[in-house]
């Protein structure tokens, strides 16, 4: 009989709160059907297939059509989810987006979400925290269903980054792809769910991953279209990496922490998928195997809020988390923006 880890009986554990606990019903995930190799940028910009991938890992990424939009990723994920899941649109009372490319400044990319899957009792908003999107979400979602306001909540971690990528930039055009994920939230007795989850952000390095054209800063006009305000920027790669590292460590020991857990009681670790040289970085500073590690950046690039969502279905659909596994998931994104979150499967 399998023995229960020392955390199901820390007093701190959400499990023990008044609260329901919240657990993932089921996960789906779309990606467009366009792969954009990395060859296709050696004829566009100076760069190489092998350049890219010493660098970042990344063999291809998926690029929507120019008529599929955020909206569009977002329903076809959440209907694979709802799908798997068993229950139908009309069950769901909270759709809830994470996404830095919503169709339009509003209304909601979640409000478009909910009409073309027919959620039509669900409140929905969105929610922006870059590629720490998904996480972030999740963690919303579940105070909803913890506190009992709701029963059932989507989650969608969705990015149409090639929509903002300067596709002249080598640095970051051959980062990104396009991608949804989504997850089912709802409470499951007898089941611990959702552990734990921390969030942090320090607004002081905002520049160092930002758009900075199109809001009331700088508003669209021919000056802004010029400069490529409207354009995603990195002002610097180094300390974005060192900081995505530095972060993403920090997130997963204080998750671990609370729920008094050793890495290695981790089945499956769900890092971001962004570089494999900062994947690999912090696996080692938090003494994880390669074995415990679920990658496939490699295939679909950095999709933003999108990319952990991806990889969680991705693992689950080839057999890599089973019920009653330990999953750790850890994000990082601009803002800065970091998380991570425990969950028993």
């Amino acid at each position: 009989m399998k023995t229960m880890p020392k955390k199901f009986n820390n007093p701190r554990a959400r499990h023990n709160f008044q609260g329901r606990t919240c657990s993932i019903l089921a996960v789906g995930s779309y990606v467009p059907e366009r792969v954009l190799a990395n060859s296709h940028f050696e004829k566009t910009v100076n760069t190489s297939d092998e350049w890219i991938t010493t660098r970042t890992g990344i063999k291809e990424r998926r690029i929507a059509a120019k008529n599929e939009f955020t909206s569009d990723l977002a329903a076809k994920a959440a209907l694979r989810a709802i799908e798997r899941a068993k229950i139908t649109p009309d069950q769901i009372d909270l759709i809830v987006v994470a996404t830095i490319t919503p169709d339009m400044p509003f209304p909601s990319t979640a409000c478009l979400v909910q009409e073309k899957i027919g959620a039509r009792r669900a409140a929905a908003f969105d929610i922006q925290a870059a590629c720490s999107g998904f996480v972030f979400g999740l963690e919303v979602g579940q105070q909803f269903i913890m506190s009992r306001t709701y029963d059932t909540a989507l989650v969608i971690g969705a990015d149409k980054l090639s929509c903002i990528v300067n596709w002249k930039d080598r640095n970051t055009c051959v980062l990104f792809g396009d991608g949804a994920g989504a997850a089912i939230l709802r409470h499951r007795p007898q089941a611990h769910g959702l552990l734990t989850a921390c969030m942090g952000s320090d607004g002081s390095r905002a520049d160092l991953l930002c758009m900075p054209g199109g809001g009331s800063h700088n508003p669209a006009s021919p000056e802004s279209l010029a400069a490529g305000m409207h354009y995603l920027h990195m002002k610097d790669g180094r300390e974005t990496f060192k900081s995505a590292i530095n972060a993403m460590c920090t997130a997963a020991r204080e998750v671990l922490r609370r729920c008094e857990l050793d890495i290695s009681q981790i089945k499956c670790i769900i890092p971001h998928q962004a570089n494999r040289r900062i994947i690999d970085a912090v696996a080692e500073r938090l003494g994880a195997g390669q074995d415990q590690l679920f990658v496939n950046l490699q295939k679909f690039g950095n999709t933003s809020a999108a990319s952990v969502a991806i990889a969680l279905d991705d693992a689950v659909q080839c057999g890599r988390i089973h019920r009653g596994d330990l999953v750790l998931l850890i994000v990082f994104g601009a803002g800065l923006t970091w998380g991570a979150a425990v969950i028993e499967w």
